[in-house]
């Protein structure tokens, strides 16, 4: 059976549903394929589970650090209630209500693996073991996002059956002891996450320090924020071997140094989730990434009907950078069906931007990191004059009302050439929230001068932006 449609979107996780529900907006019919959940990662495996976790202990630090609440909040976390209130946001992994939605839309929810078949063509796999063929008038959108990834070499690491993330988010009850190897997003949150629920933890971390992508003080603080909460944290450290013996899991490193857990999570890397999709029926290759112009349309392939928006374009692996390119290819996909010009300019409808060079991300461990667009160092790597401007958040008076010996760090990165800024970065108790200030900041390239005139409310932490151009100007 064959059937036609407008558009076929591959991967029904918060990118895909998002392009689906743009084309269909546009009067555009539309099918949308999922082999797994609806809503794909970040609903049941990322996002919402993992900040389910992370909130209760952030809230329970934020009451101790006050004078006044610190002496009511005694205990310690309900794990069975954190666990449980994980489970609701993560809809007990059933997607009925995202399905629901989904049919709101008006677009199609085809059940099964779906792969390419040549220009325009859908091959998917049913439950049932059937296969449906579907054809695009005019796109085919891969939206199939990323999963972790066990690197190579290491022997017997296979076998020990580690936790990835998906396992991280979703265990049913805390390990005694938990041994995390890797530095990035996933290690520390998830480090954070299990030690607050009774887990002993211990942070692997290959290299010198950790969050080796941000400003190197956001890593040191967080690094004392976990040893701090009594995880063990040991930089340098090389994974030669894993074992596991029942119940046990133990590691060796290169240096010799065993060290056993119940279980053992890896959070080194991602990889695309392109495997099987028939991407060698349209010259591409299975497995890789897809590059993607600024419109969202894949490179290589003629005719600008195949698209890829989310992590599966490797451009920014963070669920809003791939919603807000759902949105920027399902108007390009309209635009071109319904015989319209797409518009040229850079901040249009049609064209990705943001995704490049005004990244805005949280990091949820004790303290917060929050950061957008370039760190010094990428800056001057990319040949920008720049000027490096720090200040204690501790010292502003809202941040130290917010907390008792508030301890963080705000820096702005400036464009000397000309006055507007590259890149900030926030680590400290609650500085999430002073981020899209600093996004609408950087992307909107607001002169400096400019910037005076936002004045911040006084006393909040955002009187952090008064002080870092103060900073600025006193040292001109």
């Amino acid at each position: 059976m064959t059937t036609e449609y407008d558009v076929i979107v591959l991967g029904a996780g918060p990118t895909g549903e998002n392009l689906a529900a743009r084309t269909r907006a546009a009067g555009l019919s539309t099918a949308l394929v999922e082999s797994e959940l609806v809503g794909g990662e970040c609903s049941y495996w990322a996002c919402m589970p993992s900040k389910a976790l992370l909130r209760p202990p952030a809230a329970l630090a934020a009451a101790r650090a006050v004078a006044g609440s610190r002496e009511a909040a005694t205990g310690r976390l309900d794990a069975a209630a954190v666990l449980a209130r994980r489970d609701s946001f993560a809809s007990h992994w059933k997607d009925d209500g995202q399905a629901a939605w989904v049919a709101g839309t008006g677009a199609e929810l085809v059940r099964g693996e779906g792969r390419l078949d040549g220009v325009r063509r859908v091959l998917v796999r049913t439950p049932e073991g059937g296969e449906r063929v579907l054809t695009a008038r005019h796109a085919v959108a891969v939206c199939t996002g990323s999963r972790a990834v066990l690197p190579a070499g290491v022997p017997g690491l296979a076998a020990a059956r580690p936790w990835t993330s998906r396992e991280a988010t979703s265990a049913k009850a805390a390990p005694d002891r938990l041994l995390v190897v890797g530095g990035g997003v996933v290690g520390v949150e998830m480090a954070t996450a299990w030690q607050a629920l009774g887990s002993r933890v211990t942070l692997l971390v290959r290299g010198g320090g950790l969050l080796p992508r941000l400003e190197p003080f956001a890593g040191e603080l967080v690094a004392a924020g976990l040893r701090a909460a009594g995880v063990t944290v040991r930089l340098g450290a090389q994974v030669a071997a894993v074992e596991r013996d029942g119940a046990v899991v133990t590691v060796r490193l290169d240096d010799g140094t065993e060290l056993a857990a119940e279980e053992l999570l890896y959070a080194t890397g991602r990889a695309p989730r392109t495997e099987g999709l028939g991407l060698g029926t349209v010259g591409l290759r299975d497995g890789d990434w897809l590059a993607v112009d600024d419109h969202c349309a894949v490179r290589g392939v003629e005719g600008d009907w195949l698209y890829a928006a989310g992590d599966v374009n490797h451009r920014a692996l963070l669920t809003h950078q791939g919603k807000y390119q759902s949105r920027i290819a399902g108007a390009a996909i309209a635009a071109r069906a319904l015989g319209r010009a797409l518009d040229p300019a850079p901040w249009g409808p049609h064209t990705a931007t943001a995704d490049l060079a005004a990244v805005p991300q949280v990091i949820f461990t004790e303290p917060e990191v929050a950061a957008v667009g370039l760190s010094a160092e990428e800056a001057r790597q990319a040949g920008y004059r720049v000027k490096v401007v720090d200040y204690e958040l501790g010292r502003v008076a809202g941040a130290s009302l917010a907390a008792d010996d508030y301890q963080g760090r705000a820096r702005m990165v400036v464009d000397l050439d000309r006055q507007v800024l590259l890149g900030v970065t926030f680590a400290g108790p609650g500085v999430g929230e002073l981020l899209h200030a600093a996004t609408v900041a950087v992307v909107g390239q607001v002169p400096i001068d400019r910037l005076w005139h936002a004045v911040p409310a006084y006393p909040t932490v955002s009187e952090i932006w008064l002080r870092l151009l103060e900073t600025y100007r006193d040292s001109e």
